[in-house]
């Protein structure tokens, strides 16, 4: 299996459990883990930072975008990130289903994307099924926050530190709790 094969697989998010697609996870997340070991363990420039994730995502990060380390991915090849995004500290992408970050973004400390869920039932509870996360422009995201699998966060969002965000959160809105709820417009 290669790459767009899988990435056209989880867009149509069908289930991920062959041994096929077992193996390919398991490859790319050697690759993802030796970029992130180099990536957290020892201090590098913005400009070296901009470097390694670029290898990590497979694609040109924009001269704007910023992150602290560390960061955590066990996929790292199905990240979308835009203009003037920011990335703080010790955020863990489980990417395989796709994540998609727009221009102007916040991210804060610690926040999980997890695009992966296992199935209720015990007797195929190893298969996974894949769904997107997708934020819009200039939403910000509060500290430990995590957002699961198949949401949408419309443009100028804000999710407060610690939501866990089940469902799609309108434009203009800030959504907290567990799990995350309307909280007011802005």
């Amino acid at each position: 299996m290669e790459l767009k094969e899988f990435i056209d697989h989880v867009e149509r998010r069908q289930r991920l459990d062959t041994p096929e697609i077992y193996e390919f996870m398991n490859r790319m997340s050697d690759s993802a883990r030796r970029i992130t070991c180099e990536l957290n363990g020892t201090y590098h420039t913005p400009d070296e930072i901009r470097d390694i994730v670029s290898r990590l995502f497979g694609y040109r990060v924009d001269d704007t975008f910023r992150l602290f380390p560390p960061l955590y991915t066990d996929f790292g090849r199905n990240i979308r990130v835009g203009r003037n995004v920011f990335i703080n500290a010790a955020c863990h992408f489980q990417d395989q289903g796709g994540v998609t970050i727009g221009d102007g973004c916040l991210i804060g400390h610690a926040v999980v994307f997890a695009t992966l869920n296992h199935d209720m039932n015990p007797a195929m509870r190893a298969a996974m099924t894949p769904a997107p996360i997708v934020l819009g422009r200039n939403v910000w995201v509060g500290s430990n926050a995590t957002i699961l699998q198949g949401v949408t966060i419309g443009d100028n969002a804000i999710i407060a530190a610690g939501a866990v965000v089940t469902k799609d959160v309108a434009p203009d809105t800030v959504a907290a709790g567990v799990p995350a709820r309307f909280i007011r417009h802005i």
